[in-house]
């Protein structure tokens, strides 16, 4: 097609999504100040949690973050690419047959069992090779178990062939205040960690950084914090929005007798109700189960959506709002504006974290801020 002929991305999209990279810069500035003197990561797993890992990436390089995790060999690959000289984490560990390309990368594994400290140990074959531990103590996901940390320190001589960048753990509930069991997993953490040789310690996610500097260790790995989610509610600290996610008003009609509204007639209008139909639906990532629940933006002032929320579209009220504000090719905040991030995941039944990760799948996207020189991989890109 000519260019000529070319179609505008936001007009062949029904909604956009909108990246604030200064307000992401800025989150992990102030969490960087908080959890000094630890040092701070970032965590830009899951595409940066689904806002696009290469221009996040590049950003948090250019805010001064030197380390990063993922969680997936895939995704380390993907940020060396971009990144030459981070350093990079692999929460998932080590599978069989990948330590070559990890060595030649320079990744660096996050060991969970003796089998794969047993394969990274052998990989360097005589040359100590970099490594994070991970101790399970509580989460009984990943993780040496207590019996596993006991073994391992009878192995002086493996031992020995690891380069300890970090001993972590993961909290279990450092996003709840006062539960027992966070504490009980720093205990448990220092007791584990004692009968291995002396490294940095990595505890804190968002929640365990904010938490305090117990919960902490010479290494933060923050996550939600960073694009914009309250990752725990009484800590004082107010992250700045990075995201705004948008609808296209695609029709507005005045209801002049009762009618049901969308699939399953769960909503009837009565007169004088104004209904907008906007281009969004679970296709996109907006939820199913904020019909009849949910709240956009119009401006500074909200709008129930009524109906259930389809494929493609949803259906809000739109009585008392003037023609200026809602007109059909304008747009309503799903997220952003006077709709938060987590007011709009606790309306759903769901956490900020699942709806970051999903929202915006067939939307335009857009980045705004600077992303200050730095230095990139060669020949890498952020397109």
């Amino acid at each position: 097609m000519p260019d000529s002929q070319a179609i505008p991305e936001e007009v062949a999209h029904t909604s956009r999504l909108i990246v604030d990279l200064d307000a992401l810069a800025e989150n992990y500035g102030q969490l960087k100040k908080l959890a000094a003197p630890s040092r701070c990561a970032a965590v830009v797993k899951a595409n940066a949690y689904g806002l696009g890992v290469a221009p996040v990436a590049a950003r948090l390089a250019a805010a001064g973050c030197d380390t990063f995790f993922v969680a997936t060999i895939a995704e380390a690959l993907q940020l060396r690419q971009l990144l030459g000289n981070a350093e990079i984490g692999i929460f998932d560990g080590l599978p069989e047959g990948a330590e070559a390309c990890l060595l030649e990368r320079g990744l660096v594994p996050v060991l969970n069992t003796r089998a794969e400290i047993e394969r990274w140990a052998a990989a360097g074959q005589g040359t100590r090779v970099p490594a994070i531990l991970h101790l399970d103590t509580g989460m009984t996901r990943l993780g040496l178990d207590a019996a596993e940390v006991q073994w391992l320190a009878s192995q002086p001589a493996l031992l020995e062939q690891l380069d300890l960048r970090y001993i972590m753990t993961h909290l279990a509930c450092a996003d709840e205040p006062g539960h027992p069991l966070t504490e009980q997993q720093i205990k448990r953490f220092h007791e584990l960690r004692g009968l291995l040789p002396d490294a940095p310690t990595s505890i804190g996610n968002s929640a365990g950084l904010l938490r305090g500097a117990t919960s902490r260790g010479d290494l933060v790995r923050p996550g939600i914090a960073l694009y914009g989610g309250q990752a725990l509610a009484d800590s004082g600290f107010r992250p700045a929005p990075v995201v705004r996610w948008q609808g296209r008003i695609l029709k507005v009609r005045s209801i002049t007798q009762a009618t049901s509204v969308g699939y399953g007639a769960t909503h009837e209008a009565v007169p004088p109700t104004r209904v907008a139909t906007v281009g969004v639906g679970y296709a996109d990532g907006y939820l199913r189960s904020l019909g009849g629940c949910g709240r956009v933006g119009i401006g500074a002032r909200q709008a129930p959506v009524i109906g259930r929320v389809s494929m493609d579209l949803i259906t809000v009220d739109v009585t008392g709002f003037d023609a200026a504000e809602v007109r059909v090719g304008g747009w309503v905040d799903l997220v952003g504006g006077c709709v938060t991030l987590d007011e709009v995941a606790a309306t759903a039944g769901t956490i900020s974290y699942e709806l970051l990760t999903g929202m915006g799948r067939r939307a335009a996207r857009s980045y705004r801020g600077a992303i200050r020189e730095f230095q990139l991989a060669e020949g890498a890109t952020l397109g």
